[in-house]
C-alpha cells in the first residue's frame, strides 16, 4: 500500500490529511494588516494621492493578502511624528517627506530634495540607475527601516509673499515656511525658518504667524488657498528642482514578509513615484493659468538673490560632509547629477529650447 492510500484509510491518517489541508489554506489565506502613517491631511491633493495609490498597489499586486491601512497626520500620531512611530514599532510604515527627517540625520534630505540639488531625469537616473536606492536603504537600516521613493512633485515653486522681494535682505526676519536643507540655507539670510505641517500653512498665514511660505507648486497651492492670503508667487525656487515622496517601512517587518511581497512594496513606490510626477506636472500648467487670471503676480527672484540662495545652500551642506554616511550620499549624489546634467543639457535642454523657438515663429 502507498502512503498516500495509508494516509487516506487511517484515523491517524485522516488527521494528518485534515491538518493538511487546513494548513494550506490557512497560509495561502493569511492575510494581514500594514498600518501606515502620513505626514498629510486626507484628500490633500497629490501628496495623498500619492499615499492611497502606494496602499492600493500593494493590495492589488498581493491579490489581497496585504491591507494597508493608510492614517492621516494626526490620526494615530502627528505629522512629523511618523519617523519615530515607525522605527519605534508603533506602526508598521510611513509615507512622507524624508526631508523632514534632518533632525534623525541630515542624509534623508537627499531622498527628498536639497538646495540646488537633482532634476526629476536627474533623481530618477542616480535612484533607479545608480546607487541612489541601495544608499536610500544604507541610511534607513541605520534606524530600522526600509525606505523606497513613492512620489515626486517636481520642481516646487520658490514661495508665496505677500510683499514682492526685491533683494536678499528681504529675507532678514521674514517668518518663512520652508523645510530640510532648504530651510537651513534661508536661515543663514536672516529668515525665520519654520517648519509647519502642509495642513497647518493656510491658517499659519492668515493669523500672521508666517509671513510667506513655499508648499509645492500651482496646482496644490491653489487647493491649499495660497492665493487668498499671498499675492506673490515666485514658480521657481532653488530648495526643491525635484521632490521625492518616500515610504518607509520597519525593518523587522519588512523582513516579515516574503520574498515576493517586498518586491511589490518596491515596485508599489516605484510606480507611485511615476504616477504621481505626471500628475503634479499635468495639473501645474492650467492651476497656474487660473491663479495668473485671478491676479497672482507670477515673479522671479533677481539674479543676485539667486546668487545669495547658492551661497548659503553650499555653506549647509558643507557642514555636514563631516559626517562619513552624509559625505557618501553628497558624494555620490553629485557626481551623478554632473555626470546626468552634462547630457541632459546638450540633448534635451537644447531641443527644447529649439523646439520652443521654433513653434513661436509659427
Amino acid at each position: 500500500m502507498d502512503r498516500r492510500s495509508f494516509l487516506k484509510n487511517s484515523a491517524l491518517g485522516g488527521a494528518a490529511a485534515a491538518g493538511t489541508a487546513l494548513a494550506a489554506p490557512a497560509y495561502a489565506q493569511g492575510k494581514r494588516t500594514l498600518t501606515m502613517v502620513t505626514t498629510w491631511p486626507r484628500g490633500l491633493a497629490g501628496v495623498w494621492d500619492s499615499v492611497e495609490r502606494v496602499a492600493n498597489n500593494i493590495t492589488a499586486a498581493t491579490d489581497g493578502q496585504i491591507t494597508v491601512d493608510a492614517k492621516a497626520a494626526g490620526e494615530l500620531v502627528g505629522a512629523f511624528e511618523v519617523f519615530d512611530a515607525v522605527t519605534a514599532g508603533q506602526a508598521d510604515m510611513y509615507h512622507g517627506a524624508d526631508y523632514y527627517f534632518v533632525g534623525q540625520h541630515p542624509a534623508f534630505a537627499y531622498f527628498t530634495a536639497v538646495p540646488f540639488g537633482m532634476t526629476v531625469p536627474e533623481l530618477m537616473t542616480w535612484y533607479y540607475g545608480q546607487d541612489g536606492m541601495a544608499l536610500h536603504h544604507e541610511l534607513g537600516e541605520i534606524f530600522g527601516i526600509r525606505s523606497f521613493i513613492a512620489g515626486q512633485t517636481g520642481a516646487q515653486g520658490g514661495g508665496w509673499f505677500r510683499n514682492p522681494v526685491n533683494s536678499a535682505e528681504d529675507f532678514n526676519g521674514l517668518k518663512f515656511r520652508m523645510p530640510g536643507l532648504g530651510g537651513e540655507a534661508l536661515s543663514k539670510l536672516g529668515a525665520s525658518v519654520q517648519n509647519v505641517p502642509g495642513g497647518e500653512i493656510y491658517q499659519a498665514l492668515s493669523t500672521g504667524a508666517l509671513d510667506a511660505t513655499e508648499w509645492i507648486g500651482p496646482w496644490s497651492d491653489e487647493k491649499l488657498g495660497l492665493q487668498e492670503v499671498c499675492d506673490y508667487y515666485y514658480p521657481a525656487g532653488f530648495h526643491e528642482p525635484g521632490a521625492a515622496l518616500s515610504v518607509a517601512m520597519n525593518l523587522e517587518v519588512f523582513e516579515s514578509l516574503t520574498p515576493a511581497q517586498q518586491k511589490t512594496v518596491e515596485l508599489a513606490a516605484a510606480d507611485a513615484h511615476q504616477a504621481n510626477y505626471a500628475q503634479f506636472i499635468a495639473n501645474n500648467g492650467p492651476a497656474l493659468e487660473r491663479l495668473t487670471s485671478g491676479g497672482t503676480q507670477v515673479q522671479t527672484f533677481a539674479d543676485d538673490i539667486w546668487d545669495a540662495f547658492g551661497n548659503a545652500s553650499m555653506e549647509v551642506l558643507n557642514q555636514y560632509t563631516s559626517d562619513d554616511i552624509f559625505k557618501k550620499i553628497h558624494d555620490s549624489a553629485q557626481a551623478s547629477m554632473k555626470s546626468t546634467s552634462g547630457w541632459l543639457s546638450v540633448s534635451d535642454s537644447a531641443y527644447a529650447q529649439q523646439r520652443n523657438r521654433v513653434l513661436a515663429s509659427m
